[in-house]
């Protein structure tokens, strides 16, 4: 959304594309998972007398919307990408399997996962957990608008400290808002680490991926 109402950013689209494809540059394997927030968010939609199913669809095809837009900001940028989508929808995106997606990975494409986990219930931070996990990724690197986790909202709280690491359960125990429970749980079970980072900065994702300590790890 950038600086935008609503819908997609030309401006941060590009910056976003500029990123990955530095890092898709040096070998490194991406899978993305992107959310629809800025075009639609089903929980938000419930609230106001949507159905929670269809509204939650409505979500999930607001990925597929956003994924189209960074697959096409890649490709402008000279890096070869893959759409993959959670709900058959050729000739959009192809349905996603692991092994359509780590052999994409292997041929140095970066991999957009689009449509969440194609459930409804579920968010983008699960539909990122679940494929991090799935497709056995070192890393699952959340990126936000803040620069890691805090003791508590640093927007509205300006006594709150931030963490350089933190555990699941600190999580649990201090109710810290990072992901929705069922993603973390996820991640723990699986013994998947996140980082927490300010994507919304360029270069951020390259300094992440050279070991500088600018976010938040989460580990067991």
């Amino acid at each position: 959304m950038g600086a935008k109402q609503y819908g997609i950013d030309e401006k941060r689209l590009a910056e976003y594309a500029s990123q990955i494809a530095e890092v898709a540059r040096m070998g490194v394997q991406v899978a993305i998972v992107i959310g629809g927030g800025n075009i639609f968010r089903g929980l938000s939609g419930a609230s106001k007398g949507f159905d929670r199913v269809q509204g939650d669809q409505m979500g999930m095809l607001a990925t597929v919307i956003n994924s189209l837009a960074l697959n096409s900001a890649l490709h402008a940028a000279g890096v070869k990408s893959h759409v993959l989508t959670a709900i058959r929808m050729e000739p959009i995106g192809e349905f996603y399997s692991k092994q359509k997606a780590v052999a994409a990975l292997e041929q140095g494409e970066v991999v957009i996962l689009s449509g969440g986990t194609g459930n409804p219930f579920f968010t983008t931070d699960t539909g990122s957990s679940l494929r991090a996990i799935e497709i056995e990724a070192d890393v699952m690197l959340k990126g936000t608008r803040v620069d890691g986790i805090y003791t508590a909202d640093p927007e509205k709280d300006p006594t709150a400290v931030k963490f350089d690491e933190i555990t699941y359960d600190e999580i649990y125990n201090r109710n810290l808002r990072v992901m929705d429970l069922t993603a973390t749980t996820m991640c723990k079970e699986n013994n998947m680490p996140i980082y927490v980072f300010d994507m919304d900065t360029p270069g951020n994702l390259m300094k992440v991926l050279s070991g500088e300590k600018i976010g938040t790890l989460v580990k067991n």
